[in-house]
């Protein structure tokens, strides 16, 4: 260390030693770490939001220089970028995942105030505004909200786009949302990036919709199981199906030769009678048939051998998706991997 670090070092005061000491101690304590934005968060909702997520993670502010240090000592000067204006450090034992869909359930709807940022478009609805008749009328329509007095109140009388995403809130919009008890910002906890397992995750990575996600798994698990048994690969998954139709078409194969095994013996006997009901329905002198086959009528006609491979394809094409929305709907990526090695 140059002597100018030790004399910087040397002028430190304790207080932040210890600080930055706790940060670590707390970045080093946990599986997954990230940066938070706390800004526009009321001190009391911000002690309400820890509490929410006691047990799940953990939330410290600190001075983002003592973050920054202890970031940087950690390793982790990924996220020593995203420590700038009112922030806090994050750290939690679950996946980056279930930690920014906790911290985007934990936000709350709250008023927007004189010269901030709209997050998004702001409209009033339309709707009886529960107001007397007066000045206030004039107030929306002055922000731009198609309004006026019908049946003695205030009405407004369609959905009405007062502010566009970006644009900053005036002191007029601002009074007449709060009137109104509108809402149109979101205050919690917003997640700026965190590190896990030598991975650095932004929010948009983490914003997923799970159960699309996991339908999309099955489907492309249910697809290569069925690529692996149309292309005869005896892939982990597709085996059973592969043995099922293997014997479906030696059964087959067995019928159409008229092989005497035992256990086509009962189909192959099947099969006989309806060829001797059928010739039997073709002789029109009775006294000609043995009493058995008199007025027997012919079997329905059996089907082509086309017609029997395009049944037993179906067949077996149903059977692997009834097996696939079984097997893949609880592990469908598991059952994917374990196909393919």
């Amino acid at each position: 260390m140059s002597a100018e670090a030790d004399r910087r070092t040397e002028t430190i005061p304790e207080w932040k030693r210890e600080e930055v000491e706790a940060l670590s101690e707390l970045i080093e304590g946990y599986e997954s770490v990230g940066v938070v934005g706390i800004a526009g968060i009321p001190s009391k909702q911000l002690q309400d939001m820890r509490r929410g997520l006691h047990g799940t993670a953990v939330v410290r502010v600190s001075r983002n220089t003592l973050t920054s240090r202890a970031l940087e000592a950690a390793g982790l000067d990924a996220l020593v970028e995203h420590v700038d204006g009112q922030v806090g450090l994050v750290a939690t034992d679950d996946n980056p995942f279930a930690l920014y869909k906790e911290l985007e359930a934990s936000k709350t709807p709250a008023p927007i105030n004189e010269g901030e940022v709209a997050p998004n478009e702001i409209v009033i609805p339309e709707g009886d505004t529960g107001v007397d008749p007066g000045p206030f009328v004039g107030d929306l329509q002055s922000v731009g909200a198609n309004a006026r007095i019908a049946d003695g109140s205030i009405k407004v009388v369609e959905d009405s786009a007062v502010l566009d995403a970006g644009e900053e809130v005036s002191a007029d919009l601002a009074n007449v949302l709060g009137e109104l008890g509108i809402e149109p910002k979101e205050v919690g906890l917003d997640l700026r990036a965190v590190h896990s397992e030598g991975v650095l995750f932004a929010p948009e990575d983490l914003d997923i919709d799970v159960e699309a996600y996991e339908s999309d798994v099955a489907s492309a698990a249910a697809s290569a199981r069925n690529l692996a048994v149309n292309a005869s690969y005896p892939a982990t998954g597709a085996v059973p199906a592969l043995l099922s139709k293997a014997t479906a078409e030696a059964k087959s194969l067995g019928l159409h030769a008229a092989i005497e095994d035992e256990a086509l013996m009962p189909d192959l006997l099947g099969k006989a009678d309806a060829q001797l009901r059928a010739i039997a329905a073709r002789i029109d002198d009775e006294e000609a048939l043995p009493e058995e086959l008199q007025d027997v009528e012919a079997p329905a006609p059996e089907p082509s051998e086309s017609e029997e491979e395009s049944d037993d394809d179906h067949e077996e094409t149903e059977e692997a998706d009834d097996d696939d929305d079984d097997d893949d709907e609880g592990d469908g990526a598991a059952g994917l991997g374990a196909m393919f090695g």
